[in-house]
């Protein structure tokens, strides 16, 4: 009963809200050749269920999805041949192309460092969660945040979305691809803590120890402010050229 009640919810949610999609900023097929296998794909969504993540965030991202298949050595990158995974709230843990997305305002974050061997020890770790569920408790603390949008203490909003059931056969778009970087020890933010030297000779000094923070606890504007992932913006990677502009006559007042 309540998975289905969930799944109603969930319909509801994945409709177009009121607010004007945000554009893509350049075009598809610069987007296709400039994603690499392990890049992370941000998504300025313009559903009901990305309103109340963006809100929740304060942030423009709304969905996080891990490219396992890359088209960069085609002459011509077709969005249809890039493939990603990603958690989607009415079908689950799935793959998609980067086509579905081709037309919304989007953000590359790359890793920086891993081996080839680790970003496919990744992608299969990824992979392997193809079926499960999108997390129910997730869509219901959505809803309730659409209903009414309340005036919420900017520090209380990330627990409201990130918490989830943590039934491992669930997952939500952030933290299933913060899950997949942590299965290689690869950092997004992680909590640092300044601990005190053990050895005699180094008794006034201090080192900084990193702890993985649980997966549940990230949401998708955390790989864009990571310090550890690149930002890709296709249109300077293919060579972007000012004085190559055509630029038109101005128009306005004298």
């Amino acid at each position: 009963m309540l998975a289905k009640l969930g799944r109603l919810v969930a319909r509801y949610l994945e409709k177009p809200s009121a607010s004007h999609p945000q554009l893509a900023t350049c075009k598809p097929e610069l987007v296709a050749g400039a994603m690499r296998a392990g890049d992370v794909l941000l998504v300025d969504g313009s559903s009901r269920v990305s309103t109340a993540i963006k809100y929740l965030t304060q942030s423009t991202w709304s969905h996080a999805a891990l490219c396992i298949v890359d088209d960069s050595a085609a002459s011509t990158p077709d969005c249809n041949k890039v493939m990603l995974l990603e958690a989607d709230v009415l079908d689950g843990v799935r793959i998609v192309s980067l086509e579905q997305y081709s037309h919304l305002h989007t953000r590359i974050c790359r890793p920086v460092g891993l081996s080839v061997d680790e970003i496919n020890q990744a992608i299969e770790f990824a992979k392997a969660k193809v079926g499960h569920q999108y997390d129910t408790k997730n869509v219901f603390d959505l809803m309730r945040y659409l209903i009414q949008t309340p005036p919420v203490p900017t520090s209380w909003r990330r627990k409201m979305l990130s918490l989830g059931s943590g039934d491992p056969t669930r997952a939500i778009c952030s933290s299933l691809v913060a899950q997949t970087f942590h299965s290689v020890h690869y950092p997004i933010l992680p909590d640092v803590l300044l601990q005190k030297a053990i050895t005699k000779e180094a008794q006034y000094s201090y080192e900084e120890v990193l702890h993985i923070r649980h997966h549940t606890l990230f949401v998708p504007r955390d790989f864009d402010i990571s310090p550890y992932f690149n930002i890709i913006k296709p249109t300077i990677a293919e060579g972007f050229d000012p004085h190559k502009l055509n630029w038109g006559e101005y128009q306005g007042e004298a």
